[in-house]
Formats: structure tokens, sequence, C-alpha cells
């Protein structure tokens, strides 16, 4: 049984959707699912279960960086059969190419972490998303005439640091945003051949110190979880 996750056996599905913030999460399951059932919140780390258009869907917390989010989804790959797990969160633009409101579909995740390495012996410092998740968002978004840019992006496992310069593993992977949670994801599904894509709304501009405010959030991030819902149903 899982020690992190206190669902029942049967009670995730096998498509799940995962923000690192257990709030969102809660705001998704109860504004687009229909029969939410909440199956698990240890550490507040809230995972509900219910249906969109039918297809049964589990959205779920990561929590925040490698560590956090390569807890849960090896838990939920291995202890409950999940096939497949697209993580939905926020990111910053290391250029203002990408523009605040921009959706992101994350091609490869460079990062500094030590994670893969040493879990699973990948010495890759940069990871590509794994199985069809990238290809159905992609379809999902075409069909929705959602807007959506396809790069590379950095884990960080820093949020504050003394230099703000681009790290080098970003710099070198050319990575557009940076994060914190897709490489131990993209890892995770890779050693376990699992399916795992990563779906970002740009919500800072680092170079000219734009964010998306508070009250716009809500609204900026409705347009990313309709695309994952779509997508997850195609699943």
């Amino acid at each position: 049984m899982s020690i992190h996750i206190s669902a029942q056996k049967g009670d995730i599905a096998r498509t799940v959707l995962m923000p690192g913030d257990p709030l969102r999460a809660r705001f998704i399951a109860e504004n687009f699912l229909q029969q939410v059932k909440l199956v698990s919140q240890t550490r507040n780390a809230f995972y509900f279960t219910g249906t969109y258009k039918g297809k049964e869907i589990t959205i779920g917390a990561s929590g925040m960086g490698c560590p956090s989010i390569g807890i849960y989804s090896y838990e939920l790959f291995t202890e409950y059969e999940v096939d497949n797990i697209i993580r939905i969160g926020t990111c910053g633009a290391y250029t203002n190419k990408l523009k605040l409101f921009d959706l992101i579909n994350v091609d490869y995740a460079a990062s500094e972490s030590t994670f893969a390495r040493y879990a699973w012996g990948i010495k890759d410092q940069c990871i590509r998303h794994q199985g069809k998740a990238f290809k159905t968002i992609k379809k999902a978004a075409k069909e929705l005439s959602i807007p959506l840019k396809n790069c590379n992006i950095h884990s960080s496992d820093i949020f504050y640091r003394k230099n703000s310069d681009i790290p080098k593993v970003a710099a070198a992977n050319k990575c557009l945003a940076v994060e914190m949670e897709a490489f131990a994801l993209f890892a995770n599904a890779k050693h376990l051949g699992k399916t795992a894509a990563t779906l970002l709304t740009v919500s800072d501009i680092i170079p000219t110190h734009e964010k998306i405010s508070a009250d716009e959030r809500e609204k900026a991030l409705k347009p990313m979880m309709e695309l994952a819902l779509e997508a997850a149903m195609k699943m």
C-alpha cells in the first residue's frame, strides 16, 4: 500500500492530472468534474476522482520540487496502476519571446537535479516527455483552437538564488522557461515505461518582472485546465 497516498485500490483513475497545489486540485475537481469523490488527503495532498464528459479522471497534488513529485508520481504509477500523468502548472519565462498566459507543452526538461541519476541510473541532464500524452495535448489544442507552444524547460531545484544569470544547464539545453517538477516526472515515467507530459502557463516574465496578478490567476489558468482535461479524455 502507498505510504503517501491513502486512496483505496480502484479509487485512482488510469489518467491523473497533477497541479502542484492541493487547493488548485480541489478547484479543478469541483469546477470541472462530475460525481467527484475525495479519495486521499494524507498530508493535505488532496486527490479527487470524478468524471469529465464520461471519462474517469483523477486530479491530485504533486507538491513542490522534484523530490515531492518524484514520490507521488512513483506511487501512482506503481501502487495504483496509473498509466498517464499530465503535470499542469505555472512557469517563469527566461526570455521575453514568451508572453504572460502563453501555454507550453513541454518537450524536454533539463535539470541540475541528481534525482534521475541516483534514483534510476539515468545520467541525462535533459529528459523528454514520455509516451503519447504530448501528441494528445497538441492534437486537443488544435481541435480547441487553443494556441500552444512547444519548448524545452528548466526544472530547477532552486527558487531563490544568489546569481540571477540563467543557469548553465538551462542555457545549454535552450530552455525558455523554468519550473520545478517536470524532470522528475519524466524520469519516473521513463524508468517505469509510463506516459508523462507537462503543460504549463507562463505566469512570470523574469527579465521584465511581469507577473500574472493574484486576481488574474484563476481566469489565466482556465485554458490550461480545460486543455488538460480534453487531452486526458482522449488518453
